[in-house]
């Protein structure tokens, strides 16, 4: 990144204020919402299998509850700040409104490498992390979810000591559960499914057939690959893959210009989204640099990892080639790029619109929950589609007619509609 530090939080209020200023948003509300409303900081010891006890810090971020009871993943990482999880919780409020759902925006998380921890370890720090935040999370007030590296059993042990604290059955209280303990069919697909629902809808309005396009993705996770399975299946061609090795602590991609076989793929990653770099060669993939896959001769980038990974100096290897980008990771683009990706006339989707459909999932699940009734797969992708393709239309059209930015197209429906419910509440 050529020495520069970005800071997410920094980032989400930067793009914030840039669309303030476009939409004459007042002083007050926009001292509101350019920051988190609360913000709980605390310790978890953790007793750990050798008999000593590790101390773990922990956050849970709630940005803005407006619209309705906060919504936001939970994300076990070594290098997690408090910044980042409060530019994700913000990011939250907007995915939630953009594609108008009655929640608001939250996130959390654990500074701690899963990698490294023992299932009983794991576990542990699941229950400590509920038994701190028990008194401010719930159905009806603020709802976790999976994020990086966290998964449906540890929601479900969340949701098996909350319910011990509380003494009821709340399966509500959190999402990304296992089916048949209170999640949702369609879950695993759906932020993956939602990525490529506005990528198609993207590239029919720009009169590009998806089966002539070929793309390059960075991050193999439960997002990338579902995004890789179903843009595979409506027939384009995934040519790199980069990922993250635990063992070499380094990022590798994977390249095969004639088409990676996703499915064979995703039979030699392990449950982080790492690729064993011995049968990928027998596959007959290239092994790059892990910076290589935004280098790729495509027409779609999806960056489906991590925040600030489009940095000037990173985009000044993007190909001529590319017309798409879609941002299926949280806050992939600096705001110093925005300027770049508007020259190169490249159509960009969002992330807070573009990964809607992880929490779009979630809502529903929730819903589910609270009233004890489970809809099959077919449905609960049906009204995810519907929903994703509604708001990517609602924003492009904005776009369209206002000569708007698509990332600022999203922001000013967003802001919007959060604002509305600041001032009909009466906060401001």
């Amino acid at each position: 990144m050529g020495g520069e530090i970005y800071n997410p939080y920094v980032n989400a209020q930067i793009q914030f204020d840039n669309v303030a200023d476009q939409i004459n948003l007042d002083q007050s509300t926009r001292e509101l919402l350019r920051q988190p409303s609360r913000e709980y900081h605390f310790t978890i010891p953790v007793k750990m299998d050798d008999g000593t006890t590790k101390v773990f810090n922990g956050y849970r971020v709630v940005h803005n509850d407006a619209r309705g009871p906060a919504k936001g993943g939970l994300r076990f990482h070594p290098q997690e700040t408090v910044d980042s999880i409060r530019a994700l919780s913000m990011w939250m409020t907007w995915k939630c409104a953009v594609v108008d759902i009655p929640l608001g925006g939250a996130k959390g998380g654990i500074v701690c490498d899963p990698r490294n921890l023992s299932m009983g370890e794991q576990e542990r720090l699941c229950r400590g992390f509920i038994r701190q935040m028990a008194k401010n999370i719930g159905p009806v007030s603020d709802v976790p979810a999976p994020d990086v590296m966290t998964n449906k059993q540890h929601m479900l042990w969340m949701m098996d000591e909350y319910e011990t604290i509380t003494g009821g059955h709340y399966p509500g209280m959190i999402t990304g559960k296992p089916v048949g303990m209170g999640g949702s069919l369609g879950r695993t697909e759906a932020t993956g499914y939602g990525v490529i629902y506005t990528l198609r809808e993207a590239l029919k309005e720009l009169n590009i057939d998806i089966t002539s396009t070929s793309a390059s993705l960075q991050g193999f996770g439960n997002v990338a690959e579902h995004a890789a399975r179903l843009y595979s299946k409506l027939g384009g061609k995934i040519v790199a893959i980069s990922c993250w090795d635990n063992h070499d602590k380094k990022a590798y991609t994977f390249r095969k210009l004639d088409g990676l076989d996703i499915e064979a793929m995703a039979q030699i990653k392990d449950s982080f989204g790492s690729i064993d770099k011995q049968k990928a060669a027998a596959l007959g993939c290239e092994i790059l640099d892990g910076g290589d896959w935004i280098a790729q001769d495509v027409d779609i980038l999806l960056p489906c990892a991590l925040e600030n990974q489009i940095t000037p100096v990173t985009f000044a290897k993007i190909s001529d080639r590319v017309k798409v980008i879609c941002e299926g990771a949280n806050g992939p683009t600096t705001p110093d790029c925005d300027e770049l990706i508007k020259e190169k006339n490249i159509y960009l989707v969002p992330d807070f619109l573009c990964n809607a459909g992880g929490v779009t999932c979630s809502y529903f699940e929730q819903v589910q929950c609270n009233m004890n009734y489970f809809w099959p797969k077919e449905e609960v992708l049906e009204k995810l589609e519907h929903k994703m393709t509604t708001a990517f239309h609602a924003v492009h059209k904005l776009a369209q007619e206002e000569g708007l930015y698509m990332r600022d197209a999203a922001y000013v429906i967003a802001i919007n509609r959060v604002a509305e419910a600041v001032k009909l509440r009466g906060w401001i």
